[in-house]
Formats: C-alpha cells, structure tokens, sequence
C-alpha cells in the first residue's frame, strides 16, 4: 500500500473526528473510505456525460399529436406480441 501525507484545517479534523467515530476506527479508513466515494461519483459522472453525448436531445422536434400516435402503435403492437386484446 502506497502511503499519502495530506494537511487539513484544524476545523476540518474535528470535524472528521466528530463523523468518524460511530463507524471507523482511524482517520486513515475514513480517509480511504471517502476517496473511494469520490472516485465512484467521478466515474458516475463522466459516465452519464458520456451517455448525454449519445443520448442528447432529438434534432427534430415532434408533436404532441405525433408523440401520442407513436406511443398508440407501440402499444398495440406490444399487446398483439403478448396476446391481450386492448
């Protein structure tokens, strides 16, 4: 395991003192603990940017009328795919 020194504000020690202690047993598996976090919310992130770039909004625009037929026919085709008779 690779050893990292790191300076906090005295406020923010007591602060990781008061938060800590129902839960770890040293300031070092907090520490850790709260790393993996961030680093599993950065990756989250980038992962939904990722998706946004091929997901994004439609260049065209479609009615409500449209919308509404659309999702007519997929309805009905579902049901005639599972046999229920609308």
């Amino acid at each position: 395991m690779e050893s990292i020194t790191i300076k906090v504000e005295a406020h923010l020690a007591k602060e990781i003192d008061k938060a800590m202690k129902p839960y770890y047993s040293t300031k070092t598996e907090f520490i850790r603990e709260a790393v993996r976090e961030k680093l599993i919310a950065l990756r989250k992130e980038l992962a939904i940017e990722e998706l946004k770039k091929h997901f994004g909004k439609a260049k065209t625009k479609t009615s409500y009328k449209e919308e509404r037929e659309i999702r007519e026919k997929v309805g009905k085709q579902f049901a005639k795919k599972f046999g229920i008779k609308l």
